[in-house]
């Protein structure tokens, strides 16, 4: 929004009123809308002509309606494999090698994984896949969301083949000897082993996952309700998947051909979305979803699963219902995160972390510094933006413009700090897809992420705590 006076302190009050709300009432949507309506005020506009500028400035991008139409696209392609009927048969053909809960857990991690190069579509392609084997062995959906929360943003961070190591490179670039591209990928890979908390979340969410480390806090209450009562959600809990996606029955007398109604769409979106980013060094991930819905579509119609264009209509409708609850929320989550950036939340979280940046501690306030500009705004990219330009010439100037290990470390920090926020804010964009991608109401997966995530950024504060007064 345009024309609104930085406020200081004050610009973190809509936040900080979400996070309240959202803890206190466990409705994600209205606690958001009032973060929100809270915010305009501030700025100095009625409610009316406040929530009408700040939804046509946040939603009417480029950004939200690209994640949006992603979010559109992967409801209809669940809905036509609901359609096929594929999801429950490949269960049924999975549990023949997944016989028991620490397997079927350990599953929706591995998927998280494995689905590497976009935060985006490995929890919306990993969650449904995995959600029937999870079920069936009761892993409650709050333990679906964080593994596949902890195969997005924080995997993306330590594999260099993804979008985020494009973007990350291009950020270091024209700082000291980092002149170009392909330096600035050099450094960022260099400086993978010191992201601890992308290292630290994934390793965690895999130990917890595969039950090595015994669950702890509201995880714990979450896993003894499902393996105890056979609820994998709570009573009361609204999951971000809407009730429509339960109504579509596979097509009768049809027999699921696994390969070609679940493997070769899969096949489409990993091709095109790794293939453009190998070719053109920009994943067409929304594309790459279009081009797998119209492959379904022209194959469930020859194969006799859909009668008529209205079976294919409906069915797809469908779809998209079913991922209104996730887009409400998502829209919601842009909302806060731009009238926080216009009231200066960022600004001021980066002006009062500034007084913690000697020359020991620039690891540490990096991080600490990232990680609640991250949290507070739900977006890692834009905390990158705001960090690298003040600590990497402070980090350079200190090396004597050499790629140091203390740069290496400061990299480190950066991305790691950036990382926690988009991992376990209630206000990002890929936690709100975990929760999708799970059928999970969205404040239980934050909830019972949080100590998790905490624990992980505890022991990464300590490690950069340490090697600020070692390395040089």
């Amino acid at each position: 929004m345009q024309g609104v006076v930085a406020k200081g302190v004050i610009s973190l009050l809509p936040v900080v009123l979400t996070l309240i709300l959202a803890f206190t009432t466990k409705d994600a949507i209205i606690s958001l809308f009032i973060g929100c309506l809270a915010g305009v005020l501030i700025a100095g506009f009625d409610p009316a002509t406040g929530m009408s500028k700040l939804l046509q400035h946040a939603l009417g991008n480029e950004d939200f309606i690209w994640v949006m139409m992603i979010e559109i696209f992967i409801g209809i392609m669940i809905a036509f494999y609901m359609r096929a009927g594929v999801i429950s048969a490949f269960a049924e053909v999975a549990s023949k090698k997944i016989k028991t809960r620490r397997a079927a857990s350990g599953f929706g991690w591995l998927l998280g994984v494995f689905i590497f190069f976009s935060d985006y579509f490995s929890p919306l392609f990993s969650g449904p896949i995995a959600r029937p084997l999870t079920d069936k062995h009761k892993v409650s959906r709050e333990m679906l969301a964080y593994e596949l929360d902890s195969g997005s943003a924080p995997v993306c961070t330590i594999i260099p083949l993804s979008a985020w190591a494009v973007y990350i490179a291009g950020l270091l670039k024209g700082y000291g000897p980092i002149q170009n591209a392909e330096i600035g990928m050099s450094t960022f890979i260099r400086s993978i082993p010191f992201n601890f908390y992308g290292i630290l979340a994934v390793v965690l969410a895999g130990l917890i996952a595969y039950q090595i480390i015994p669950n702890f806090g509201p995880m714990k209450k979450a896993e003894e309700r499902a393996l105890k009562e056979g609820k994998v959600i709570r009573d009361g809990a609204t999951p971000l998947a809407g009730v429509e996606m339960e109504e579509i029955k596979p097509a009768e007398g049809k027999k699921p051909n696994l390969f070609v109604y679940l493997v070769v769409p899969v096949l489409i979106v990993i091709g095109i979305a790794l293939g453009t980013y190998l070719i053109l060094h920009s994943t067409k991930t929304l594309e790459a979803f279009i081009a797998a819905v119209l492959y379904q579509a022209v194959a469930l119609t020859i194969g006799g699963y859909f009668k008529s264009i209205k079976e294919v209509t409906d069915t797809a409708i469908k779809g998209i219902k079913a991922v209104i609850p996730a887009i409400l929320i998502l829209g919601l989550a842009y909302c806060i995160n731009d009238i926080s950036k216009a009231l200066g939340a960022q600004k001021y979280i980066f002006e009062m972390s500034k007084n913690w940046m000697t020359p020991g501690m620039l690891p540490l306030a990096t991080f600490l510094a990232g990680a609640l500009i991250s949290f507070f705004t739900g977006t890692s990219w834009g905390t990158y933006a705001i960090l690298t330009p003040f600590v990497l010439p402070l980090a350079m100037q200190l090396s004597g413009d050499t790629i140091s290990t203390l740069v290496l470390v400061t990299v480190g920090a950066i991305v790691s700090g950036g990382c926690f926020g988009d991992h376990c804010s209630p206000v990002s964009d890929t936690t709100c897809l975990s929760s999708f991608g799970a059928s999970c109401d969205h404040m239980d997966h934050v909830t019972t992420q949080i100590p998790y995530a905490a624990t992980a950024a505890g022991v990464a504060a300590v490690l950069f705590a340490i090697l600020g007064f070692v390395v040089k």
